[in-house]
């Protein structure tokens, strides 16, 4: 009778998730009638998102597969801690993007992230960039789609393969049909069934709803797994992984900052009052399931054997524990969300090839032909989405990691890419040599300390290139003012070109020529090119020079 009951309820968990990512899919397709043919609403919504969408979406791409069952595995695996810096970094960085970052760069009028690099730097700077978050991006969607195999791996008792393949089918489908109005529709769904799931799973153990009291399982916890196992010593103890947690506090909390993916939101809304107030809402909304998502990995631990493949440790609680109700909100919403970072992810990669490698780097500056039209951006970031899924997909399934490569996504941008947008946005001295250095050596540091960093030791790998990369920009910048000054740059933060020119990729053609004022269009006479900036630089030393 009871292996009976368990099938019917297997069953149900099958349905019941395979019934929303059908429906996930059709909102998505239907969504895509508001693209319109127009390249940037596929990839920013045409700049006109209200709050509550930009906010939803900010904590959907926070409340995904990689945050959710990588805080449950790794709590399952070390201890509280290792799982818990998780949200808590993530909800960081989306406090401080409210804080700082969401105003300014929502009132540049950008369509990717690597505009910024382009804007304030030139085309060395966008590109090298730009690669950083392509590699970057390709191991965040690689998470989220091995994070979906696990879940579908379990629901329909299929393998690895067919689940990660199923997942990456659908978010392809729902991308390239409705762009970032896709996410954005299917997030309403997602994310607070997610959210309100583990809350309810949450509060079934802690009150006592379950077999076992709560304290029985709390106690578990350090009994079997020792003192550490939940105290503070994961923040201060070397043994325990404090150099650990602290280097995934760092490189979410502010590595994250760099997330092509949150910037595609923030870009999206309609004014940067609103970006502000997203990023804070979804800031909140991510520091709201730290509690619940955290703890459940506690519950892992005394439910599940030793033995248990950490990454299944999610559903196999959500399936052979929990309430069906319960458990069902918790696959349907962590698999929703997870398909909505992907896609955010995949989109972000494809806009970024596209418009900031092929169009600006390749087409304009290398072959010097004619800018692309808005619907020739369109069909290209489409047509790119489909192999940038497939390497996302292989990487996913050869090496499965979730948590961890969350992490490792973002690691990669501290170590090189922060200390350039952060001080390009507040510092009049940034300038390109000084972001090429920065860029480079960061980089280039983190990679080799993955290699020849002592074990004891992890968690410095990801601190110490971002200092470094600090001290490298500043000596650098000091040192090449007198060629290139940054101030002939620092005003990009407060122009916004027309939208023709931004479409174009052509952000900077009326820059310096009198037409800054919040992007009214051009000039009645006719303005210099200003697209790579070269010239407005050396009027600018011209006119220092006379000041003087």
């Amino acid at each position: 009778m009871t292996s009976i009951f368990n099938l019917v309820e297997m069953d149900g968990f099958a349905i019941a998730v395979a019934v929303f990512i059908a429906v996930t899919i059709l909102v998505g397709v239907f969504a895509g009638k508001l693209v319109n043919r127009s390249g940037k609403r596929l990839i920013v919504a045409g700049k006109s998102l209200p709050l509550f969408l930009v906010g939803t979406m900010l904590a959907a791409q926070a409340v995904d597969g990689n945050s959710t069952l990588g805080n449950i595995s790794l709590v399952f695996q070390f201890g509280f801690w290792a799982g818990a810096v998780i949200p808590i970094g993530l909800g960081v960085c989306l406090l401080l993007v409210g804080a700082f970052y969401a105003k300014p760069l929502n009132k540049m009028s950008m369509i990717t992230l690597p505009d910024f690099y382009f804007r304030r730097y030139g085309n060395g700077a966008e590109g090298i960039s730009s690669i950083l978050m392509i590699i970057s991006f390709l191991i965040l969607v690689a998470g989220n789609l091995a994070a979906c195999g696990f879940i579908l791996e379990i629901v329909f008792g299929i393998d690895y393969f067919w689940g990660i393949t199923i997942a990456a089918l659908a978010v392809v489908v729902y991308t390239i049909a409705g762009g970032l109005f896709a996410s954005a529709y299917t997030n309403l769904f997602q994310v607070y069934l997610a959210i309100g799931s583990f809350w309810a799973a949450f509060i079934f153990f802690l009150g006592g709803f379950a077999d076992t009291p709560w304290d029985i399982i709390y106690n578990n916890a350090t009994a079997v797994g020792g003192a550490g196992f939940m105290d503070l010593s994961g923040l201060y103890d070397v043994a325990n992984g404090a150099l650990l947690n602290w280097g995934a506090l760092f490189a979410l909390g502010l590595g994250d900052i760099i997330a092509l993916d949150f910037m595609e939101r923030v870009f999206a809304a309609k004014n940067p009052k609103t970006a502000k107030r997203g990023a804070l809402m979804g800031g909140a909304l991510t520091m709201f399931t730290v509690i619940p998502t955290s703890m459940l990995g506690v519950v892992a631990f005394f439910y599940l054997p030793a033995d248990t493949l950490p990454d299944l440790a999610m559903p196999l609680l959500a399936t052979q524990h929990m309430p069906f109700a319960i458990g069902a909100g918790i696959l349907m919403g962590v698999v929703g969300a997870s398909m909505s970072t992907a896609s955010g992810g995949l989109l972000a990669i494809s806009s970024v090839i596209s418009r900031n490698l092929m169009q600006r780097i390749i087409r304009r500056r290398w072959m010097n032909k004619p800018n692309w039209s808005d619907n020739k951006l369109l069909n290209t970031t489409r047509i790119v989405i489909v192999p940038m899924m497939v390497i996302g997909t292989a990487i996913g399934y050869f090496v499965p990691a979730p948590g961890v490569y969350l992490i490792l996504a973002f690691d990669i941008m501290f170590a090189g890419a922060f200390v350039p947008l952060t001080l390009g946005l507040f510092w009049k001295k940034a300038n390109m040599p000084a972001t090429i250095a920065a860029l480079l050596v960061g980089s280039v540091l983190r990679l080799q300390f993955f290699w020849t960093m002592p074990e004891e030791w992890w968690g410095l790998d990801t601190m110490i290139p971002p200092i470094v990369s600090l001290i490298v920009f500043v000596i650098v910048a000091y040192a090449t003012q007198h060629k290139y000054p940054g101030k002939a740059r620092h005003d990009v933060r407060d122009y916004v070109p027309p939208e023709e020119d931004v479409i174009a990729g052509e952000d900077l053609k009326h820059f310096g020529d009198g037409t800054q004022a919040m992007g009214e269009g051009s000039s009645s006479s006719d303005p210099p090119d200003n697209s790579d900036l070269g010239k407005y630089e050396k009027d600018y030393l011209e006119r220092m020079k006379k000041q003087e």
